[in-house]
Formats: C-alpha cells, structure tokens, sequence
C-alpha cells in the first residue's frame, strides 16, 4: 500500500510540471507566474532530492529529479520572456531565499560525506527545514493573486494545480504510512493552496486575445 502511494504521488508530482513548462516554455506565456516562487520551487526540489538522498527515500529522489529539470526549465522561460527580472535588485530579492535553501542543502550533504554524521539525522533536520519553507512557498503563487485580483493569469496553467492538489493528497497519505512528519506537514499546505489557486483561477475570467483585422484601412479589433 505504502509502495503504491509513493508511486502514485511521485507520477503525480511528475506530470503536474510539464503542463507549464509547454505553456511557458513552448508558448512563452508567464504572465502571472511568482518570480519567487518559481526560484523557490527549483531551491526546494534541490534540498528535497537531497532529503532523498540522506533517508534513503527512492520516490522523493525520482520524483525531485524530474520535477526539478521541469521547474529550472519554466524559470528560465520566466526569466528570459521578462527582462525586468533579470536585473540585479529583483534577482537578489526573488532568488536569495532559493539559494539559501541550496546552500543548506548543500551543507547537509557536505556533513555526512566529509564528516562523517549520521544521514538519517542529518535528513531528517533537513527535512523539517525544507517542509517550514515548502509551506512558505506553497503560499507565496496564491497569495500574489489575493493581493492583485487584476492581474494577467495567462501564464498560469490551471492543470499544473489540478494535477498538485492530486499528487498532494498522495503525498499526504504517503507521509502518514511512512511516518514522515515533514512531508506529511508540507504536503498538507501545498494541498490547500493548489486547492485555492484552482479556485482563484476558475473564478477569474479568461483574458480573451484580440486580433487586428484591416478593414477598409482601418483596423477592427475582435476577439479571437
């Protein structure tokens, strides 16, 4: 049972990515995406992979593997699509608590291979860490869009949460059998923000594209 909530929480967590990256990556389209939470998410699939790692956890280490290649991917679309956020302030205040994570991350791992210490303790202080700042970030998407009701969300793509709210709930089952207090603890925010994002998004109405068509020289606007 344990062994067929992993895997369905880590296909889960694998699929629920590349809908955005093809959204982001294919069409350029990121408009209503968190710069911060898109740093966070490629800091946090880091320090997770290595919680898989240090625990000898083979779902958390698939998983975190693919999903990050899918998140690194969707930040550099969001980086390379809006040149604002490639300047010096914004990257320093957007990207500071990712690197954070990574140096900690890091850290961990340095400890257990030069040092010596125990993996297991070291992972799991390391796993309470990262599931505090995985709630953090799981809040940062939904928040952004409580605080602008008007912004464009057309960069967002309402599958990616369909499919978290899924993989979240297996996670959540997941960390209950395996008794994982720290995936257990993330899991069960992330589950209600995806849950919150959907709903933010089906309540939202789409921004209709407008096509400009010449008529007699002057020019029609019609949505596409």
């Amino acid at each position: 049972m344990t062994a067929a909530l992993g895997f369905l929480a880590a296909a889960l967590s694998i699929s629920l990515v590349w809908p955005q990256v093809w959204l982001s990556c294919r069409h350029r389209r990121t408009r209503g995406l968190s710069p911060t939470s898109a740093w966070l998410a490629v800091g946090l699939n880091a320090s997770w992979l290595t919680f898989g790692l240090l625990t000898g956890d083979p779902a958390q280490i698939v998983t975190n593997a693919v999903v990050g290649a899918g998140n690194t991917a969707v930040l550099a679309a969001l980086l390379l699509s809006q040149a604002p956020l490639r300047t010096r302030t914004v990257l320093l205040r957007s990207a500071a608590g990712a690197g954070g994570l990574v140096a900690v991350a890091a850290g961990s791992a340095l400890s257990v291979v030069a040092l010596g210490a125990d993996r297991v303790e070291v992972g799991t202080a390391l796993g309470a860490l990262v599931s505090l700042v995985g709630a953090g970030t799981a809040c940062v998407q939904p928040l952004s869009m409580l605080r602008d009701r008007t912004q464009d969300l057309s960069g967002l793509s309402a599958i990616r949460y369909r499919l978290g709210a899924g993989a979240n709930a297996s996670w959540l089952s997941y960390a209950v059998l395996r008794h994982e207090p720290a995936v257990l603890a993330a899991a069960g925010v992330g589950l209600g923000c995806a849950v919150l994002v959907c709903t933010l998004l089906a309540r939202r109405p789409s921004t209709a594209a407008v096509r400009v068509l010449p008529a007699r020289g002057s020019a029609l606007a019609t949505a596409a």
